[in-house]
């Protein structure tokens, strides 16, 4: 198994929505290095922890499992999603979604200055200054330790 932290504005979507509906599609990720993540990486009953982001309070508030593996993100080719790109073919897509299904809420938001002040998540990316992916793997130690955390149990 992986690990992910995968990052959603929560004015968009999030751990709240991801609850209501189950599963979802996680597309729209317009990164050729998230890209192959996706399609090289992730794989069916891999662990993500969800991140809030450009928020009042970034943080983690729950985890999902991987549900499937990649497919080309249909978005790509609607032509009145904010998503779409004129440059992929159905036969050759540039672009790839995964399916998440909810797993967890955490009992309380790790909030992003709580992460810091753990030596053992030091080299999370996320704390990382310029990191601007929006899905990042973790180690299974750090994975380990978030979920040891009491906001987990």
């Amino acid at each position: 198994m992986k690990y992910w932290l995968m990052k959603s504005e929560p004015s968009v979507y999030g751990i709240d929505d991801l609850h209501k509906d189950q599963t979802t599609s996680w597309g729209g990720v317009r990164n050729y290095q998230v890209r192959n993540m996706f399609r090289d990486s992730f794989a069916k009953g891999d662990l993500a922890f969800f991140y809030h982001s450009s928020c009042d309070q970034p943080g983690i508030v729950g985890t999902m499992t991987v549900a499937g593996p990649a497919y080309p993100d249909p978005t790509q080719f609607e032509r009145t999603s904010e998503y779409f790109d004129p440059r992929s073919r159905q036969e050759t897509p540039t672009w790839l979604a995964i399916d998440v299904r909810f797993k967890s809420r955490l009992r309380s938001p790790l909030a992003l200055e709580a992460l810091r002040q753990h030596p053992e998540l030091a080299g999370m990316q996320i704390l990382r200054r310029g990191n601007r992916l929006s899905v990042t793997p973790l180690t299974a130690g750090e994975a380990d330790f978030l979920l040891a955390m009491p906001s987990c149990i």
